[in-house]
């Protein structure tokens, strides 16, 4: 009789293969769908709020919501130094978009956004900028 012996993966080494692979996709995702933003063009003047806060804090954004009907939603416009902030969260609080910002490192940065009508459009009809100082 032969008997053929096959190698036992453990349950917990393809729980870590399958994680892994769940994570490479999420990653090739959300790097498709920055990429696929359409860029902003030229801004329209608006509100500037200046910020001076420190390493290890938090910074929240509120933004105010547009009707549903309209199909306007807030983009950001402008790049940020992620050496200075980073996005931690975002949330639909009452009538605002709140997105909240951990401060990871010292210097300065804007957060500047526009209000485009969806993903895809390149001109904005409202702007607001937040400038960020660390020290």
């Amino acid at each position: 009789m032969t008997s053929t012996v096959r190698p036992r993966h453990s349950t917990h080494t393809l729980h870590a293969l399958f994680a892994g692979a769940i994570a490479v996709v999420a990653l090739a995702v959300a790097v498709a769908a920055r990429a696929d933003s359409t860029p902003i063009g030229p801004l329209p003047a608006g509100p500037v709020s200046t910020i001076t806060t420190a390493p290890n804090q938090l910074v929240a954004v509120a933004l105010p919501h547009a009707s549903k009907k309209s199909g306007l939603s807030w983009r950001l416009a402008r790049r940020y130094n992620s050496k200075v902030v980073r996005q931690v969260s975002e949330a639909d609080v009452d009538a605002s978009v709140v997105l909240v910002f951990k401060v990871v490192g010292r210097g300065k940065t804007s957060l500047v956004f526009g209000l485009t009508r969806g993903d895809t459009a390149s001109k904005a009809v409202k702007s607001a900028t937040h400038k960020i100082i660390s020290r």
